[in-house]
Order: C-alpha cells, then sequence, then structure tokens
C-alpha cells in the first residue's frame, strides 16, 4: 500500500472511530482508576481530561472548518465559562443543596432512596441515568427556544461564530442552575450511586466535548442515538429553522420520537451564532447581555 493510501485509510478511521474510540478510552481509564481503588470523582476527573486532550489533537489534525479556530480571546472567555459555570458552579449546588434537600426530605419523613434501582449492574444504572435524565432536558432545552426570557439565557450558548470543544461550558450561570435542578439534582436526591453519577460525568463531559467539537467525523448510525457532533451542528446554525432542532443533550432519540431531528444530507452547516454579529462574547459581558431586551436578536 502506498504512503497515501495509507494516510487516507489512517484519517478514515479517525473520522469514522474517534468519537467511539475517545468513549472508550475514557471509561477504560475511568474503570481502570477506580479498580486501582482511586476515589470516583478523581476517575472520572482524569478520564475526562484524558479525552479533552484527545480531542484537542483530532481538532489540531483534522478540522472540520479550519475558520472556526478560536481566537486567544475565545480561549480566555470559554476557560472562563468552564471554570466558574462547568465546574464551581455545580460543585456549590452539591454541597448545599443538595445536601439542604436531603436533610429536609429525611426530617419530613420522605424517603426517597427506594426510588432508584441500586440493584441494577453499574454500566444497566449509567445507561438509565442517561436516557432518564435526558427527557426532562429535551424539553427544557425547547423550552429556552421558546419563551422570551428563557431565550435570553440560552443565546449566551449561540453566541459563539464556530464550535470546538471548549466551548461546550458557554452557559449562563441562572441557565445552568436551571439545568441542574432538571439533569443532576433529582437522582443526586434519590441516591444514584457516586460511582454511577461520576460514570454518567464521563459520557456527559465527552460528548460534550464531541458535540461541540471542530471534529471532522462520521457517525453514521450512532446519529440516530447520540447527539454528536453532526447533528449539533446545526442547532448552532444562525437559521432559526435549522437551529430549532436537535434539542438532545446527550441522546438524540428524543428528538427522533417527538420530530426534531435535523440532518441534511445534501449540504454543510452554513453561518453559526446569532443574528446580531454584535452580541458581545466576553465572559464578564455575557453575564449581562441576558438582561439587554433585544441584543439577542
Amino acid at each position: 500500500m502506498t504512503s497515501r493510501n495509507t494516510d487516507t485509510t489512517l484519517v478514515r478511521f479517525v473520522v469514522v472511530g474517534s468519537y467511539p474510540g475517545v468513549l472508550a478510552i475514557g471509561f477504560v481509564v475511568y474503570a481502570g482508576l477506580v479498580g486501582l481503588g482511586w476515589q470516583v470523582t478523581a476517575a472520572s476527573w482524569v478520564a475526562v481530561i484524558t479525552g479533552a486532550a484527545l480531542v484537542t489533537l483530532h481538532e489540531a489534525r483534522l478540522p472540520y472548518r479550519r475558520e472556526w479556530h478560536p481566537t486567544g480571546s475565545d480561549v480566555r472567555a470559554d476557560a472562563m465559562f468552564l471554570a466558574a459555570v462547568q465546574a464551581v458552579l455545580p460543585l456549590l449546588f452539591a454541597v448545599t443543596v443538595v445536601v439542604g434537600l436531603a436533610d429536609l426530605l429525611d426530617a419530613g419523613g420522605l424517603a426517597v432512596e427506594g426510588l432508584w434501582p441500586h440493584g441494577f449492574p453499574i454500566a444497566a444504572q449509567v445507561v438509565l441515568m442517561i436516557a432518564a435524565a435526558d427527557f426532562p432536558r429535551y424539553w427544557l432545552h425547547r423550552a429556552f427556544h421558546r419563551f422570551a426570557p428563557m431565550w435570553r439565557l440560552h443565546a449566551v450558548h449561540h453566541s459563539p461564530h464556530g464550535l470546538y470543544w471548549l466551548n461546550v461550558g458557554r452557559f449562563h450561570p441562572i441557565e445552568k442552575a436551571i439545568q441542574y435542578t432538571v439533569d443532576t439534582l433529582p437522582f443526586a436526591l434519590v441516591g444514584v450511586p457516586p460511582e454511577v453519577l461520576a460514570a454518567y460525568f464521563v459520557f456527559y463531559a465527552l460528548n460534550g466535548f464531541f458535540q461541540h467539537s471542530n471534529c471532522r467525523v462520521r457517525l453514521g448510525p450512532l446519529n440516530y442515538l447520540v447527539s454528536g457532533p453532526e447533528l449539533h451542528r446545526w442547532h448552532h446554525s444562525e437559521v432559526t429553522v435549522e437551529s430549532d432542532n436537535n434539542f438532545g443533550n446527550n441522546l438524540i432519540i428524543w428528538d427522533v420520537l417527538f420530530g426534531t431531528r435535523f440532518l441534511p444530507a445534501d449540504r454543510e452547516v452554513g453561518i453559526l451564532g446569532l443574528h446580531n454579529r454584535e452580541y458581545p462574547l466576553g465572559f464578564l459581558a455575557q453575564m449581562r447581555t441576558p438582561f439587554v431586551a433585544g441584543l439577542e436578536r
């Protein structure tokens, strides 16, 4: 086989195999570290960081759109969103809201631990949580697109003019808090085991990195199961009739069921972002933008 054919074969392998391969590596790292006695939270973070490094390498070597390469200001803003909104805020909720509500329920004699199938295998519990958490998030996401006050919050996430993995965390903290009450808080309250929550976090993070990535991929039949990058790029389209689709957070099954899956076979996605191309993109500016009526239009 010639060198050119070898290179072409390798590219095809990466384009098709990167997404399932990186997720598999992430779960192997997580399970391996837990098997070695690591605490589940630490193991999950190592798995997620490993996945982020691999997605970054893929973006650098096989980008979907070279013009989506982020500027320094993009990276700084998205890093602040990732640290403040995706890491610190959920931690504060976990140690305040979850503990407080659990104590309140216990004091009122309301037992919630029996609502979760603790006897299922861990893998089955993870799959169940992914599917169950995505159902309310699907409807919440649709609401953020439909109702003007909610859309002003959600516009922060739709503001970038290109996608790359780090802007997965670009959410206004108020929207993130609402998301948390829907897709994490209920499961924490019913006593989902820590190892299940950590494994869910690994899938949630790695799928999210790919979902917003600038990676050239082809997921084939997986596009009917997971909400991956080929689908999610259309959700970030500047064209409203295109972006008002593909609401799934991790899975696309609810979009398939309710008729909002959108993946044209005859064209690629065009311009991304909001109609207002002057919408501010800085971290501090976007803490205020949802409270300026009409700015998102």
